[in-house]
């Protein structure tokens, strides 16, 4: 998961180097981008989320009928959806961007990238889909390997169709979107190949409109949430910068620096944390709610210890590390400040995430997303407004902070109770079949 998560971000790391070299104006253009690009990755996401949900549990009850005819549909889902992304894009590029801010400068670039971009939608949905499913039945090997081999192809083929090396065309920033188009035409294929002929969770017979919608119905019903809980982070980031704002641009900048940074250190927190929807969901499905409860248990132990262990390097190391990306000493100032008050805080996000993907492979999605949209919207936000008034800057990460203690204990008591639930109910329906069998035999 890590390696998979670390090759993700690779694709624009890769674009925005590259891109970079060929001018500022260039270089704004592809910033434009990155929301929109976030809004289909968090689709793509969603159905991921609900589709492993369901697999996963159908899996521990060993129900493969189902579990090939739900992988079958979800990939048609994402086929859809990713056609839907295609012509709604195209058709809204500039009304879109110049809501975003993009200028008569701009706007031109802007087109000239996602017009190339969109036209790969359902290639950023599918391979999602493809992944999470693989995932779902305990295989997070090959989607990780899928991803490096793609990373590298990006990374490859960036220089080649931007600048025009080798006899290629000279692209510029349509080159940028074409070799990202091209890789994740790769996952696609892989992704599809080793879900027909490796894992069997591929079958032609379900090809076909018989009971096609209750899949979609099945799927949705976690991919929904999921995918509003995934967009508002990218929301809240908006409106937390507009608050750092007010202090000038170099304290953005040293806000972005050192949610970069964090970024980084969160990779191995979402790695762990996507294993918890798997394993939760198999072993909820084969009725081992034993190892479901030792499994979170074991999960949350490694956020609190793993992110007290970031947070005592990011304490002593805060201000060379920062010092790398940006020499301005406001910047600096503002990035160690983050990185001195926030990192301790993660051990609460972490646990607090184990409990969103545990609530999501129960399939119970609504608590996932209320507790995410509770935390951002109904607390940071107000908070970080409040705070950012009396203590500046130091109020608004402090407000992060709390946010994340705070939420990682209401998540722990919520998985525990949801818990507690779900045995009372499992132990009912086995007293309930006992009662049933005796009265059988009497």
């Amino acid at each position: 998961m890590v390696l998979g998560l670390v090759s993700i971000n690779s694709y624009s790391i890769a674009d925005t180097y590259f891109v970079g070299q060929l001018g500022t104006l260039p270089l704004a253009a592809m910033g434009f981008t990155f929301p929109v690009a976030f809004s289909l990755m968090a689709i793509g996401l969603g159905v991921g989320i609900g589709t492993s949900s369901v697999l996963s549990r159908l899996l521990g009850t060993g129900d493969l009928d189902r579990v090939q005819r739900i992988t079958t549909h979800a990939l048609i889902l994402g086929l859809v959806l990713g056609f839907i992304v295609t012509i709604a894009g195209l058709a809204t590029v500039e009304p879109v961007f110049a809501a975003l801010g993009a200028d008569e400068f701009t706007l031109p670039l802007v087109r000239e990238y996602m017009e190339v971009y969109y036209f790969g939608g359902f290639l950023i949905i599918l391979p999602m889909v493809g992944n999470f499913a693989m995932r779902a039945a305990g295989d997070a090997r090959v989607p990780a390997l899928i991803l490096t081999i793609a990373a590298l192809l990006n990374i490859a083929l960036d220089p080649l169709l931007i600048f025009g090396l080798l006899g290629f065309p000279r692209m510029e920033l349509q080159g940028a979107a074409l070799a990202t188009v091209i890789s994740n035409g790769l996952t696609v294929l892989a992704s599809i190949a080793f879900l027909r002929w490796r894992e069997q969770l591929i079958r032609a017979r379900y090809l076909s409109f018989d009971k096609l919608l209750d899949s979609w119905r099945t799927v949705l019903h976690v991919a929904v949430p999921a995918m509003a809980s995934n967009l508002l982070a990218p929301v809240t980031v908006g409106v937390i910068t507009s608050f750092v704002a007010v202090f000038g641009p170099a304290a953005v900048a040293g806000f972005g620096v050192a949610s970069r940074i964090e970024a980084f250190v969160l990779i191995v927190i979402f790695a762990v944390t996507s294993s918890v929807g798997p394993f939760t969901g198999q072993n909820f499905g084969a009725g081992r709610l034993d190892r479901v409860h030792r499994f979170a248990w074991l999960s949350e132990r490694f956020c609190v210890a793993y992110t007290l262990g970031a947070a005592v390097i990011l304490w002593l190391a805060a201000r060379p590390l920062v010092a790398i990306f940006d020499s301005n000493p406001e910047v600096i100032s503002t990035a160690t400040l983050y990185l001195v008050i926030v990192p301790l805080s993660l051990t609460g996000f972490g646990v607090m995430l184990t409990a969103v993907a545990a609530f999501n492979a129960f399939a119970r999605p609504m608590p996932a997303m209320a507790l995410t949209f509770v935390k951002l919207f109904l607390v940071y936000i107000p908070l970080a407004w409040l705070l950012g008034r009396y203590f500046g800057l130091t109020g608004i990460f402090g407000a992060n902070a709390v946010a994340h203690l705070a939420f990682g204990v209401v998540g722990f008591v919520m998985l525990r109770r949801m818990l507690g639930t779900l045995a009372d109910t499992r132990a009912a329906e086995v007293e309930g079949a006992q009662g049933l069998t005796t009265g059988r035999l009497i």
